[in-house]
């Protein structure tokens, strides 16, 4: 029975140490686990971090020269992508932050208790181990006692046999032996009921170890690690579930990105860049045959060679001056003349500089003018907004003087009413300024300039541009009149409407009152102006989103007047 109580307990100590074992190992599995979340977290973190930085890196700077490119549909559908991008970071963001909150700080703070947990149940088993073993022990030490006593009370009784047997002892020796034998046997009696007592309390506290403690030390022991193992499971369920809250959102982002790739619009980017360059030019006239071949007798004088120019000029309009040939002695010419052309325009053209965009086609002065005056538009708006707001404060403040003193607001009033007629004075000039070829001085220069590029009557050029250049720029502008006044009036191509009254009073412009009928005789080359006709005399450019164009083909060449 002793070789089996002492392999019970080596048995029992044993699966202690193999419960201890693993459950050592599932913390430090669980440890494991937390690190691995951590770890894919930062990624996460950082893979956000560098997509952010990649779509600032490529966002659109303010006041950048690129600003002007997102008006195609390739650069914006790449801002787009940008901002899909930027979003898409942002769920990574979310990955990371709930896989930090809702697990790795979880499972850290359930590993600190899981220790404490651990060390507790078997520190109980530990306890209760020893506990029976002391029992054990002393039930052992209990038995060996009444086996010596019961020897002791035999060896007793032997010798008070052997003492009663003998004649030749005393009556007195073998009371003696008597009474030795008789201690001896109440020992061992004593020692049988101690022996009694520990061996019930033993068999009490082994079926309570074996059938109560140790089986609710090791219940515990498997119910907490049953709990860390389901803790797991919902750490892992947790870390699929962080990912799939962010896919539809993701799904939204990539769905953003698809979009913006089919929102690209080849034909429009290349009408774009149509309108972006258009000029608003007229391309040139085809250039006429001079037959040289008939025999011509040249004129002497200056005035025959300019009268025979000007015929030449009035049967071709072409702008042959771009397309001519010149030597050095040509272009010293063309920097005098251009120089007495800069300063007329300076003069033409004074106090516009280049806020009214003259240095630009027609077609894109016409855009930069719409787009200053919508600027402008919106700062009268603004400014309005703001008196209409003091103006009812003031009547507030009229109403409940307590309230604040309404003649504080005065000078802010009028510091709005100044501003807001600067700006409709500004607004005024950029509608009704007619176009800026319409300066008869500044086109005489101009077309002086072009004939005094052309070439000479015999075929050459003039070597000598210090009298001869003078003398045709006189004559040329001379001519230049005479040559307008004997042009005949341009055929009507239509009629036009006036939506609203304009008083023309720049040069070259013509006054027409509300639903006034003109004829239409050029249109509006991009400029924002139309050319138009009240009778015959009486002609100039109105403002083209003034009218209402009714253009008729059959029109052309039709010569009455209102």
């Amino acid at each position: 029975m002793l070789i089996f109580g002492l392999m019970f307990f080596c048995l029992l100590q044993d699966q202690f140490d193999n419960l201890e074992k693993h459950t050592q190992w599932g913390i430090e599995f669980l440890e494991r686990y937390t690190k691995f979340v951590k770890e894919r977290s930062e990624i996460e973190l950082s893979y956000a971090k560098q997509i952010r930085n990649l779509s600032k890196k490529y966002q659109l700077k303010k006041n950048s020269k690129e600003e002007e490119e997102f008006k195609y549909s390739t650069c914006r559908a790449f801002l787009m992508t940008l901002n899909e991008l930027n979003d898409y970071a942002g769920q990574h963001e979310v990955i990371a932050e709930n896989l930090s909150t809702q697990i790795t700080a979880e499972l850290s703070r359930y590993t600190q208790e899981l220790k404490a947990e651990r060390k507790s149940h078997f520190h109980d088993g530990r306890r209760a181990q020893q506990y029976i073993e002391n029992s054990w022990k002393q039930l052992e030490s209990s038995k060996r006692r009444f086996e010596r006593d019961c020897k002791e009370a035999d060896r007793a009784q032997h010798y008070f046999d052997k003492m009663d047997a003998d004649i030749n002892v005393t009556k007195a020796d073998v009371e003696k032996a008597k009474q030795q034998a008789q201690m001896r046997h109440q020992v061992a009696e004593d020692s049988k009921n101690e022996y009694l007592t520990y061996l019930q309390k033993f068999n009490k506290d082994q079926h309570e170890h074996y059938y109560t403690l140790i089986p609710h030390i090791f219940q515990r022991i498997q119910e907490m690690e049953e709990r860390r193992v389901g803790r797991v499971r919902e750490s892992m369920r947790v870390y699929t579930e962080v990912e799939h809250k962010v896919l539809p959102i993701v799904s939204k982002c990539l769905d953003g990105m698809t979009k913006a790739a089919e929102s690209i619009e080849p034909k429009m980017d290349s009408k774009q860049v149509v309108e972006s360059y258009k000029s608003g030019f007229e391309p040139p006239g085809d250039v006429e045959f001079e037959d040289y071949s008939v025999s011509m007798k040249r004129a002497v004088s200056e005035s025959s060679f300019l009268n025979a120019r000007g015929e030449s000029r009035r049967r071709s309009r072409s702008k042959l001056w771009p397309l001519l040939k010149r030597n050095k002695v040509r272009d010293q010419t063309d920097h005098l003349l251009m120089s007495q052309i800069n300063s007329q325009l300076s003069v033409c053209l004074q106090g516009t500089g280049q806020e009214d965009y003259s240095h630009l086609p027609p077609e894109q002065r016409r855009k930069k003018l719409q787009a200053k005056l919508n600027d402008i538009n919106k700062d009268i708006q603004k400014e309005m907004d703001q008196r209409d707001a003091l103006t009812k404060m003031k009547d507030v403040y009229i109403k409940n003087p307590h309230l604040g003193d309404p003649d504080s607001i005065d000078p802010r009033l009028e510091e709005i009413t100044q501003s807001l007629e600067k700006l409709q004075l500004e607004a005024h000039k950029f509608e009704v300024r007619p176009p800026q070829i319409q300066s008869s001085d500044t086109f005489k220069i101009c077309f002086t300039y072009c004939m005094s590029s052309a070439h000479s009557p015999d075929g050459s050029y003039t070597e000598d541009p210090s009298t001869e250049t003078t003398m045709q720029f006189k004559s040329r502008s001379t001519e230049f009149d005479d040559e307008f006044d004997d042009e005949e009036p341009l055929p009507t191509i239509g009629t036009c409407k006036a939506l609203y009254p304009f008083e023309g009073q720049n040069e070259g412009t013509i006054s027409m009152a509300e639903s006034e009928m003109l004829y239409v005789i050029e249109e509006d080359k991009g400029d924002g102006w139309t050319r138009v006709r009240r009778n015959e005399d009486e002609e100039g450019y109105v403002p083209t989103s003034y009218i209402k164009l009714f253009l008729d083909m059959n029109a052309k060449g039709a010569k009455t007047y209102i």
